[in-house]
Protein backbone atom coordinates (compact mmCIF):
# COMPACT_ATOMS: atom_id res chain seq x y z
CA UNK A 1 0.00 0.00 0.00
CA UNK A 2 1.09 3.94 -0.44
CA UNK A 3 -0.25 6.39 1.28
CA UNK A 4 -0.20 10.04 1.56
CA UNK A 5 -1.35 12.07 4.86
CA UNK A 6 -3.70 14.88 3.46
CA UNK A 7 -4.36 17.80 6.08
CA UNK A 8 -7.74 18.80 6.38
CA UNK A 9 -10.03 20.62 8.97
CA UNK A 10 -11.02 17.56 11.33
CA UNK A 11 -7.36 16.60 11.65
CA UNK A 12 -4.95 14.72 9.33
CA UNK A 13 -6.58 11.86 7.30
CA UNK A 14 -4.08 9.33 6.05
CA UNK A 15 -5.09 7.88 1.96
CA UNK A 16 -3.99 4.56 1.44
CA UNK A 17 -3.93 3.08 -2.48
CA UNK A 18 -2.85 -0.36 -3.88
CA UNK A 19 -2.94 -0.94 -7.97
CA UNK A 20 -4.21 2.93 -8.72
CA UNK A 21 -7.35 2.21 -6.13
CA UNK A 22 -7.83 4.08 -3.17
CA UNK A 23 -8.18 1.47 -0.20
CA UNK A 24 -8.25 3.47 3.00
CA UNK A 25 -8.90 6.49 4.55
CA UNK A 26 -7.73 6.49 8.50
CA UNK A 27 -7.51 9.75 10.49
CA UNK A 28 -4.48 9.53 11.54
CA UNK A 29 -0.72 11.32 9.96
CA UNK A 30 0.99 8.56 8.95
CA UNK A 31 3.47 11.01 7.70
CA UNK A 32 3.41 9.59 4.43
CA UNK A 33 4.33 11.36 1.33
CA UNK A 34 3.71 8.94 -1.81
CA UNK A 35 2.65 11.30 -5.09
CA UNK A 36 0.87 8.88 -6.92
CA UNK A 37 -1.98 10.31 -9.07
CA UNK A 38 -4.77 9.11 -7.01
CA UNK A 39 -3.56 10.10 -3.80
CA UNK A 40 -3.16 13.12 -5.64
CA UNK A 41 -6.82 13.10 -6.93
CA UNK A 42 -7.78 12.18 -3.56
CA UNK A 43 -6.61 15.05 -1.63
CA UNK A 44 -7.97 17.86 -4.22
CA UNK A 45 -10.98 16.39 -3.92
CA UNK A 46 -10.80 16.02 -0.17
CA UNK A 47 -9.72 20.08 -0.10
CA UNK A 48 -12.82 20.81 -2.54
CA UNK A 49 -15.53 18.46 -0.21
CA UNK A 50 -13.85 20.58 3.55
CA UNK A 51 -14.23 23.66 1.33
CA UNK A 52 -17.50 22.99 0.27
CA UNK A 53 -17.16 22.76 -3.27
CA UNK A 54 -17.52 19.15 -4.27
CA UNK A 55 -20.54 16.99 -2.71
CA UNK A 56 -19.50 13.71 -4.43
CA UNK A 57 -16.43 11.87 -4.69
CA UNK A 58 -15.49 10.60 -8.26
CA UNK A 59 -11.70 8.36 -7.08
CA UNK A 60 -11.05 4.72 -8.59
CA UNK A 61 -11.83 2.57 -4.94
CA UNK A 62 -10.96 -0.75 -4.46
CA UNK A 63 -13.27 -1.81 -1.54
CA UNK A 64 -11.64 -5.08 0.06
CA UNK A 65 -14.72 -6.47 1.94
CA UNK A 66 -17.03 -8.94 1.75
CA UNK A 67 -20.17 -9.73 -0.27
CA UNK A 68 -22.51 -8.60 2.41
CA UNK A 69 -20.36 -5.11 3.22
CA UNK A 70 -20.05 -4.67 -0.12
CA UNK A 71 -24.41 -4.22 -0.65
CA UNK A 72 -24.34 -2.21 2.42
CA UNK A 73 -21.51 0.09 1.89
CA UNK A 74 -22.62 0.90 -2.16
CA UNK A 75 -25.93 1.69 -0.35
CA UNK A 76 -24.22 4.05 1.75
CA UNK A 77 -22.61 5.64 -1.40
CA UNK A 78 -25.74 6.20 -2.39
CA UNK A 79 -27.30 8.80 0.47
CA UNK A 80 -27.03 12.09 -0.85
CA UNK A 81 -24.79 14.74 0.39
CA UNK A 82 -26.84 16.61 3.53
CA UNK A 83 -28.94 13.82 3.80
CA UNK A 84 -28.76 11.16 6.70
CA UNK A 85 -30.45 8.03 7.54
CA UNK A 86 -31.05 5.46 10.50
CA UNK A 87 -29.23 1.98 10.60
CA UNK A 88 -32.89 1.08 10.59
CA UNK A 89 -33.63 2.72 7.35
CA UNK A 90 -30.58 1.40 5.89
CA UNK A 91 -31.37 -2.24 6.76
CA UNK A 92 -34.71 -2.13 5.70
CA UNK A 93 -33.63 -1.27 1.87
CA UNK A 94 -31.96 -4.42 2.13
CA UNK A 95 -35.83 -6.38 3.59
CA UNK A 96 -33.87 -6.16 6.66
CA UNK A 97 -35.24 -6.16 10.57
CA UNK A 98 -34.49 -6.66 13.91
CA UNK A 99 -31.20 -8.58 14.88
CA UNK A 100 -30.61 -8.06 11.25
CA UNK A 101 -30.09 -4.17 11.90
CA UNK A 102 -26.81 -5.04 13.84
CA UNK A 103 -25.14 -6.58 11.00
CA UNK A 104 -25.76 -3.18 8.71
CA UNK A 105 -24.51 -1.25 11.34
CA UNK A 106 -21.29 -3.32 11.75
CA UNK A 107 -21.02 -3.15 8.15
CA UNK A 108 -20.85 0.02 7.81
CA UNK A 109 -18.57 0.27 11.03
CA UNK A 110 -16.01 -1.56 9.22
CA UNK A 111 -16.36 0.99 6.22
CA UNK A 112 -12.49 1.32 5.60
CA UNK A 113 -13.06 4.40 3.02
CA UNK A 114 -14.75 7.12 5.80
CA UNK A 115 -15.89 10.45 4.21
CA UNK A 116 -15.40 8.88 0.50
CA UNK A 117 -18.33 6.25 0.89
CA UNK A 118 -20.45 9.21 3.83
CA UNK A 119 -21.13 6.42 6.69
CA UNK A 120 -21.10 9.80 8.86
CA UNK A 121 -24.89 9.98 7.07
CA UNK A 122 -25.84 7.09 8.99
CA UNK A 123 -27.76 7.76 12.19
CA UNK A 124 -29.27 6.32 15.27
CA UNK A 125 -33.03 5.77 14.93
CA UNK A 126 -33.65 8.69 17.24
CA UNK A 127 -30.86 10.51 15.14
CA UNK A 128 -28.69 10.61 17.93
CA UNK A 129 -25.14 10.84 16.62
CA UNK A 130 -23.95 7.16 17.20
CA UNK A 131 -20.88 5.11 16.13
CA UNK A 132 -18.08 6.70 13.82
CA UNK A 133 -14.53 5.14 13.66
CA UNK A 134 -13.38 9.35 14.01
CA UNK A 135 -15.38 10.04 16.67
CA UNK A 136 -18.82 11.38 17.35
CA UNK A 137 -17.01 15.07 17.21
CA UNK A 138 -15.86 14.15 13.46
CA UNK A 139 -18.78 12.75 12.42
CA UNK A 140 -20.86 16.09 14.13
CA UNK A 141 -18.77 18.65 12.12
CA UNK A 142 -18.97 16.41 8.90
CA UNK A 143 -22.78 16.39 8.82
CA UNK A 144 -22.51 20.50 10.39
CA UNK A 145 -20.35 20.81 6.97
CA UNK A 146 -22.92 19.19 4.27
CA UNK A 147 -26.19 20.99 6.22
CA UNK A 148 -24.56 24.34 5.47
CA UNK A 149 -23.73 25.13 9.26
CA UNK A 150 -19.80 24.81 9.49
CA UNK A 151 -17.29 26.45 7.71
CA UNK A 152 -13.73 24.49 7.09
CA UNK A 153 -10.72 26.12 6.25
CA UNK A 154 -8.29 23.42 4.76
Amino acid sequence: MIALTVPSPIGPLTVGAHGGRLIAVRFEDAGDRAQEEELRAAARQLEQYFSGRRRRFELPLDLRAGPFDRRVLAAVAEIRFGERISYGELAARFGLTGEDVRKVAAAVGRNPLPILIPCHRVVGADGALVGYGGGIQRKAQLLALEAGQLQMAV
